[in-house]
């Protein structure tokens, strides 16, 4: 059985703070005259904070100043943030911490590599910051997804090659991310919206450790590395 490095995504992979950031964004496109529905915001998961704000702008056709641009950003994370601020271990997705549990169980290392810049408070806030031997969030990285600049640097904190790593993500930026750092992509959510990951789970309830133990003696034939 060999060492793999499990990289997991935050929002819509352990907790569901995608419902968070989409109050937050809906009100914040709503603020400028936008209409904003869930089927936009699926494009913003996985996106930096700019990008996102970027995104929504060009649906209502709408130029701002620099320092309104900063500003609306700023707005956000705070409304965002009092959300955050409530969280607790029951937002914990459901058997995130069996994988979790298994995986150490088995002395696999693991990382988080997140485009969020608030990972280590969620950590923190539904205890889970002591599960993961290394964190890369919005924080460490400049580029993101699907650039794979978060993945590699995870790898290189765990001491792995990209192709032992194992990457858990709910967009389709993050699963090309994933596949743009030649690692094995996992997509939780929509098996008709995350298409080029390896595998697709609805949720972590689907996963077995059989699966994971697959995983690691490579017995499994990856559709994008075939």
């Amino acid at each position: 059985m060999k060492i793999k490095g499990f990289i997991f995504d935050l929002d819509g992979v352990i907790v569901d703070t995608a419902k968070y950031h989409f109050l937050a964004w809906r009100k914040l496109a709503n603020s400028v005259g936008v209409d904003f529905t869930e089927e936009q915001n699926e494009q913003l998961k996985g996106v930096s904070r700019v990008k996102s704000l970027e995104k929504i702008l060009a649906w209502g056709s709408i130029t701002l100043s620099d320092d309104k641009f900063t500003e609306l950003m700023t707005k956000k994370n705070h409304d965002y943030l009092k959300y955050v601020d409530q969280m607790d271990e029951s937002e914990i997705l459901p058997d995130v911490t069996k994988v979790l549990a298994y995986l150490q169980l088995k002395s696999q290392p693991i990382s988080l590599g997140s485009a969020s810049k608030n990972a280590r408070n969620i950590l923190k806030k539904v205890s889970l910051f002591e599960s993961f031997d290394a964190i890369v969030d919005g924080t460490d990285v400049s580029k993101g997804k699907p650039n794979p600049e978060v993945f590699l640097t995870a790898a290189k904190l765990l001491n792995l090659s990209p192709e032992d790593c194992i990457v858990f993500e709910d967009s389709v930026a993050g699963i090309q991310a994933a596949n743009n750092a030649n690692m094995i992509s996992i997509g939780i959510g929509s098996s008709e919206v995350l298409f080029e990951a390896d595998f697709v789970f609805k949720d972590f309830t689907e996963i077995s450790t059989e699966f994971i133990d697959m995983l690691l003696t490579e017995e499994l034939k990856l559709k994008n590395q075939s």
